[in-house]
């Protein structure tokens, strides 16, 4: 696969997603799915993702995103921009 056909997803995820896990699920996830790209936590309590794979995964990505790891957290908003990936990210991390 060409890097030009892999896509890159920017997601901005509202509700309760800070302090119930959600960056370490959401890298986990990643990783499992063999996803590079970054997860942190914004200051408004909403958090950001970072994504580049086949877009086929992406989307079964963001529908586990919308699950959220446990029953504390609480997923209200996904919003998701597509670009074509740059290619620069190695693994999947959790930023901060």
């Amino acid at each position: 696969m060409k890097k030009s056909e892999k896509k890159r997803i920017h997601v901005i995820v509202g509700g309760r997603v800070q302090g119930v896990g959600f960056r370490y699920y959401t890298q986990k996830l990643a990783q499992s799915m063999g996803l590079a790209g970054e997860v942190k936590n914004l200051w408004d309590g909403r958090v950001e993702i970072v994504a580049e794979g086949e877009e086929s995964v992406l989307l079964e990505f963001l529908e586990r995103i919308k699950e959220g790891p446990t029953s504390l957290s609480y997923v209200s908003k996904v919003e998701v921009d597509w670009t074509e990936a740059y290619g620069h990210y190695k693994e999947f991390s959790i930023t901060f």
